[in-house]
C-alpha cells in the first residue's frame, strides 16, 4: 500500500471466490486503518483472480499453480507480511469500515490475547455457528459427529455484553497478534481444509495465549460460497481433518477400543453424508 505504514496485514485465500472475492477485497480496502492485503490463489478457474488483479492492483497476489489446500496457502500469506497484527479472512466474509479498528482497540486492553474473533453473521442476520465455540472433547466430538450434539457451538447462548474468553473461534475471521503467531507457529499443513482452525486454537491455548470473542464487532459471512462447486470433496476433507485432529489430541485419552473405532466411524459418516447428498442432487436435477 502507498498509505501510511500498515497496522494490519490481511490475508485472504481464494479458490473460485467469484464476485464475493471482489466484494471482500473492496471491504478490506475500505477499512479505516492502514492495511496491507495479500491474496493467495489456489489455482482458481472462475476468473476471479484475474479480475482481482485488473481491478485492484494494490493487492499483492500470490498465485499457486494447483490447489495446495487452505492451510498451506494461508501460511504463504501469513509469511508475506510483518505488521504487528494479521487478519486471516475468508474470501466470502465482508468487513465493515470500522471492523479492524474496533478489534485492535479491544485487543489493546488484552495483551495476553494471541487471537481474537468477532461476531460472524449469516446473510439473514443470525449469528453463525462456530464463531464462538469449545474445542472438541471425546464426548462432544462424538456427539457432533453423530448429529446429536451442538455442545461445541455457543451461538445459541445469550450474547455476552463484553469481550469473552473462549476456547475457539471461526477460521473465517482470525485476528492474530504477530508476536503470538511467531511463538505458536503457522497452521498445520497436514490439514487440507477444515479443522485446521480448531487445531490452531488448541496450539495457541497450549502455548499460553488466550483467545477472545468480541461480540460488538460484526461481519457477514456467506458461508460455503467457495465450496459449493465441489461439496463431496469438501465433505471428504472435513472428515479427513476431523480424523487428524482426533489422532493428534484425543486418541490418547480414551480406551484402545475407542481408538480403534473412532476413526473408521468418522469415515463411515463421510460415506453416509456423501451418499445422502448424492441422492439429493439426483432429485434436484430431476
Amino acid at each position: 500500500m502507498t498509505r501510511q505504514s500498515n497496522k494490519v496485514d490481511v490475508v485472504i485465500v481464494n479458490y473460485n471466490g467469484g464476485d464475493l472475492l471482489l466484494q471482500a477485497v473492496q471491504a478490506v480496502l475500505d477499512s479505516r486503518l492502514p492495511i496491507r492485503l495479500v491474496v493467495v490463489d489456489n489455482a482458481s478457474s472462475d476468473g476471479s483472480i484475474e479480475r482481482l488483479g485488473a481491478e485492484y492492483p494494490q493487492a499483492r497476489i500470490l498465485q499457486n499453480q494447483k490447489n495446495l489446500g487452505f492451510a498451506t496457502a494461508a501460511n504463504q500469506g501469513l509469511s508475506a507480511g510483518n505488521a504487528d497484527f494479521v487478519l486471516l479472512l475468508n474470501p466470502d466474509c465482508l468487513l465493515q469500515p470500522d471492523t479492524l479498528q474496533g478489534m485492535l482497540e479491544t485487543m489493546a486492553d488484552y495483551p495476553d490475547v494471541g487471537m481474537a474473533g468477532c461476531r460472524i453473521l449469516n446473510p439473514d442476520g443470525s449469528e453463525q455457528r462456530g464463531c464462538r465455540r469449545e474445542l472438541p472433547t471425546l464426548g462432544s466430538g462424538a456427539g457432533k459427529a453423530l448429529g446429536r450434539s451442538q455442545a461445541m457451538d455457543l451461538h445459541r447462548q445469550p450474547l455476552p455484553d463484553h469481550p469473552q474468553f473462549v476456547e475457539a473461534i471461526s477460521g473465517a475471521f482470525m485476528l492474530l497478534r504477530r508476536k503470538a503467531l511467531a511463538d505458536v507457529g503457522l497452521l498445520d499443513e497436514g490439514y487440507f481444509m477444515h479443522c485446521e482452525d480448531l487445531d490452531w486454537c488448541r496450539r495457541f491455548a497450549d502455548a499460553g495465549w488466550k483467545i477472545l470473542f468480541v461480540p460488538d464487532v460484526e461481519v457477514v459471512h456467506y458461508q460455503g460460497h467457495c465450496s459449493k462447486s465441489s461439496p463431496v470433496r469438501v465433505l471428504w476433507h472435513k472428515h479427513r481433518g476431523m480424523a487428524r485432529y482426533y489422532r493428534k489430541y484425543l486418541a490418547g485419552q480414551g480406551s484402545l477400543l475407542r481408538s480403534i473405532v473412532v476413526v473408521p466411524a468418522i469415515y463411515l459418516r463421510f460415506l453416509m453424508l456423501a451418499a445422502r447428498d448424492g441422492v439429493r442432487g439426483l432429485f434436484r436435477r430431476s
